[in-house]
């Protein structure tokens, strides 16, 4: 049977406010709450809440038929929690269905994926997964990276950190003449199921659905179910990945676009296709060939590469500025230091400062008039957050020594959560003991003949 997989990213980043060079040493809360918390409820009023409840009904007509994936940045859901707490409801709310299944990612949306030389991509990926299981009660079993970066070193990662399958994009470059269609796996640990996107239908739903100008204008339910039923037979893994946004702020409501999505249950139904979660596909069906992606790719631009973040001299002058710090971050215990190192990780950040689109005008998507203005003030603020870092841990500590000592802290605690454990064990080991004991003095006592009735016996 031929199944549609749906997949929904969410992510919204801290966006930083005007940050000048004399506020370097002074001010050290770098945020634009204002903006920040418009964004949050416009889209949540837009998209988040009308999309949930959509996909709520549509799983209760359908008795659980219907089923659907999110991936949402732990940055995203820190902001629904300050701004629109109501969306985390909506969230829980279709958890409880189990018909909703949760990716992890990087907490912070980051590309620290890219960085081979230290842990920084397994701290975040466990402390979102951490974050998704406090918040829905699911522990993830499919991983999403950032913006689907993938590559068979990041595979191997992944297959690692114990997850059973990733998603990613379905790059022509890396395809060649097959077919995103079917479930394949990890050409460096093929343990590692992958599902690929299948990016000409998804983005005719994200981008094409209300363009008047597209010669398949205007796209319908029955339509996408007739281009899906098409496909070759042998073909029955259908991925449609986009970002959520998609309905109700990308595509307006007015567009027609929740009709279109509340109409495929049933359009689906009648040409016997179902709808599965990527866990469900992962566990029912077997990769039919490993993908080799020797390089990384991302689904981002007609390039499907890192360029869009890390193709040019700004962009990759402030991520190494950003990274070179990483191992005295990670040595701090200050909660403000910790949670401004995830926001600042953020790769809108370095998006923002992309020239591959720029022609004069401002990027769409970014908050700034220029990429040299979003360089400007991204590392205004990174020099501030230098600052304080470097007040923890002067430039006079070698980074030898704080690879060895990080090592020695770790060490360290793994001997105290050990011991603790034994300790407990000890603890609980011996009171049963000591139970034992005294119940064995009870029987012993009631079992033993008394001395009187003993001497009685003799004399008789």
């Amino acid at each position: 049977m031929r199944s549609i997989c749906f997949y929904f990213q969410i992510h919204q980043p801290f966006r930083l406010k005007k940050y000048k060079f004399f506020d370097i040493g002074k001010d050290h809360y770098y945020y634009d709450d204002y903006t920040n918390e418009e964004v949050i409820q416009r889209i949540a009023e837009h998209c988040y809440l009308p999309a949930n409840q959509t996909i709520l009904q549509m799983i209760k007509e359908t008795e659980g038929k219907f089923k659907v994936a999110f991936s949402i940045s732990g940055v995203a859901l820190e902001q629904f929690e300050l701004y629109a707490p109501e969306v985390i409801d909506s969230f829980k709310e279709l958890a409880q269905t189990g018909c909703v299944e949760f990716l992890a990612e990087t907490f912070a949306h980051s590309l620290a994926s890219l960085e081979e030389e230290n842990d920084e991509f397994e701290v975040q990926v466990k402390q979102h997964a951490n974050k998704i299981q406090s918040l829905f009660g699911y522990k993830p079993t499919t991983f999403r990276n950032t913006e689907l970066l993938y590559s068979d070193d990041i595979g191997r990662r992944v297959a690692n950190m114990g997850f059973k399958g990733m998603i990613t994009e379905g790059a022509k470059h890396i395809l060649g003449w097959k077919s995103p269609n079917y479930v394949y796996c990890c050409a460096s640990n093929p343990r590692l199921k992958l599902l690929l996107k299948n990016s000409k239908l998804s983005d005719d739903i994200t981008f094409r659905f209300s363009d008047w100008s597209w010669d398949q204008f205007p796209l319908t339910a029955d339509k996408l179910i007739d281009w899906i039923s098409a496909c070759p037979k042998d073909e029955d893994v259908i991925n449609l990945f986009m970002g959520y946004e998609t309905f109700g702020e990308i595509q307006s409501r007015e567009t027609g676009i929740f009709e279109f999505l509340k109409a495929l249950p049933r359009m689906a139904e009648q040409a016997d296709i179902n709808f599965e979660t990527p866990s469900n596909l992962f566990s029912k069906k077997k990769p039919i060939d490993q993908i080799h992606v020797p390089y990384t790719i991302s689904w981002a631009d007609e390039e499907r590469n890192t360029s869009a973040w890390l193709g040019n001299e700004l962009q990759r002058s402030a991520y190494d500025k950003l990274y070179s710090i990483r191992d005295k971050v990670r040595l701090c215990s200050e909660r403000k230091i910790l949670q401004d190192w995830n926001y600042l990780q953020s790769c809108d950040h370095f998006y923002y400062m992309s020239t591959k689109h720029f022609s004069g005008g401002p990027n769409h998507m970014s908050p700034y008039e220029t990429p040299f203005e979003a360089f400007t003030n991204y590392m205004n603020v990174l020099s501030d957050f230098m600052i304080r870092v470097r007040e923890k841990f002067p430039e006079g500590v070698d980074v030898e020594e704080l690879n060895s000592l990080m090592k020695t802290i770790d060490a360290q605690g793994k001997i105290i959560a050990q011991l603790e454990e034994e300790k407990s064990q000890g603890f609980s080991t011996s009171k049963a003991c000591k139970a034992t004991k005294s119940e064995a003095k009870t029987t012993k006592k009631a079992t033993s003949t008394p001395k009187s009735t003993s001497k009685s016996a003799k004399k008789a």
